[in-house]
């Protein structure tokens, strides 16, 4: 973890609790510049090979979305309050009936473990000891037992399969291992358009070239750290939580990956998952709010607005746009979004506008890439300090004061 200053969470004080300098290790030598979440962009940009940091960084087609969702930030401006004792704040929150130390949490990016070494793993632990929640994949290369075993607090992200027992036996499957939160992503119903995945050289399968080949010769921190730690003690990694069975390896000449068509799926395969699933359900990529009351009618826990960091549909409206209407549509469940959260700031925004939780992706993810655990440590810690610093100029001690009318007003045209 990074070193902190006066807003710092306390050695063994209670959760995103603030009182006075904490004292708390420095981070990593080669982590000491990186001072931002868009810090951890350009180091990984230099530390994965192009079409690995491509398939992290790339939106679909031309960028629209994934733009939007960060200039939607800026539509908001903040209205601080001076003179407040702010001197005792917390920045914890709870959620599901659980207290977390940050209102902030690691949104489900896949293929982790090809960015980084254990890359789940590491996600999964770091989160953990922060006392934040984090998302896991489905699209990802680490059985999910082995992280349900690792951190036991993880939630379980799945793309539903294509047809009833797929999802029936990958349901069980989750249950067996121990998750108790479930998320299902449904702003999938077809394969997007990412070219610039195409243009990075990346795809999936992953499929030996002169050029992937000179890629990772060409990082070989990655190459030695990652790639080839991961085959020798690991074997060749697969998909390996789309299904209750084991998927396709990401590394092959002509196998495509193992997606079922989703094209065909509706709210009476959302219902079925609801009959199944006996612990928390969240439902993730909900953009309008007649979407959120239909989950709400057909048992959904909860509701993340997101528009999977517009790398789906290009030119869907950015989650912060519409995440007061989506409150205000289904008040008794708690509503959480992702989709272009770097700051503090944001996360603040984002509370002030309804949110129970915000989530980020991508950081995170080049943040294990470079540094490991340290380097998700470090970044979860560089947006708590982010968040509890600007509750202090905000004039707040807890995020139950922040809301909209007090603290927000629509910015001018810039």
């Amino acid at each position: 973890m990074s070193t902190h200053d006066s807003s710092a969470p306390l050695s063994g004080a209670a959760p995103g609790t603030t009182s006075r300098p904490a004292t708390v290790r420095a981070p990593a030598p080669r982590l000491a510049r990186i001072l931002s979440l868009h810090d951890f962009e350009l180091a990984a940009r230099a530390h994965l090979p192009r079409p690995v940091f491509g398939y992290i960084n790339g939106a679909a087609e031309d960028n629209h979305s994934e733009r939007g969702n960060r200039t939607a930030f800026d539509a908001w401006d903040f209205v601080p309050r001076v003179l407040v004792d702010i001197s005792r704040r917390s920045t914890a929150t709870t959620l599901f009936g659980e207290t977390y130390a940050a209102p902030f949490g690691i949104a489900p990016v896949g293929l982790s473990a090809l960015s980084a070494y254990r890359g789940d793993i590491v996600l999964a632990q770091a989160a953990a000891r922060a006392g934040v929640p984090m998302i896991m994949s489905g699209s990802s290369l680490i059985r999910l037992e082995e992280v349900a075993q690792a951190s036991p607090a993880a939630w379980f992200q799945a793309y539903l399969p294509g047809d009833v027992a797929n999802i029936t036996a990958l349901i069980e499957r989750v249950a067996r291992a121990g998750f108790t939160k479930l998320v299902i992503t449904v702003d999938t119903p077809t394969a997007a358009n990412r070219e610039n995945n195409v243009r990075a050289g990346f795809s999936t399968p992953l499929r030996p070239t002169v050029r992937l080949a000179w890629d990772g010769i060409t990082h070989p921190r990655w190459l030695f750290g990652t790639f080839l730690k991961t085959i020798a003690r690991h074997g060749v990694p697969h998909f390996e939580n789309n299904y209750a069975r084991r998927g396709a390896p990401i590394i092959s000449p002509n196998v495509e990956r193992d997606f079922s068509d989703r094209g065909h799926l509706s709210w009476e395969h959302f219902a079925l998952i609801r009959r199944l699933w006996q612990g928390i359900l969240v439902i993730k990529g909900v953009l309008h709010p007649d979407d959120a009351r239909r989950a709400r009618d057909h048992g959904a826990d909860g509701v993340i607005v997101s528009n999977h960091g517009g790398r789906q549909l290009d030119g869907a409206v950015a989650p912060l746009r519409v995440l007061p209407e989506i409150v205000a549509a289904v008040p008794e469940l708690p509503v959480m979004m992702d989709s272009g959260v770097r700051r503090g700031a944001d996360v603040l925004k984002a509370v002030a506008l309804g949110a129970k939780m915000v989530f980020a992706g991508r950081p995170f993810a080049y943040a294990a890439a470079v540094g490991g655990p340290d380097g998700v440590g470090h970044a979860i810690d560089i947006l708590q300090t982010e968040v509890s610093r600007n509750m202090a100029m905000l004039g707040i001690s807890r995020l139950e004061e922040l809301d909209r009318e007090r603290f927000l007003r629509r910015a001018e045209a810039r």
